[in-house]
């Protein structure tokens, strides 16, 4: 099965906020999404950690 379920943390107030999918054949690096954070209240880079 090549998906598999990843956490996104956020950059700047590093809480793990989201949850998602990721084919690891098509993107097999860290992934990187701009998403909003209930946190910091604005919109802040999400990377992936394990």
């Amino acid at each position: 099965m090549p998906r598999d379920i990843i956490q996104l943390q956020c950059s700047e107030c590093k809480k793990k906020n989201y949850s998602t999918t990721k084919n690891k054949r098509r993107t097999p690096g860290r992934l990187e999404i701009k998403k909003f954070c209930p946190f910091d209240k604005r919109h802040t880079v999400h990377k992936e950690v394990k």
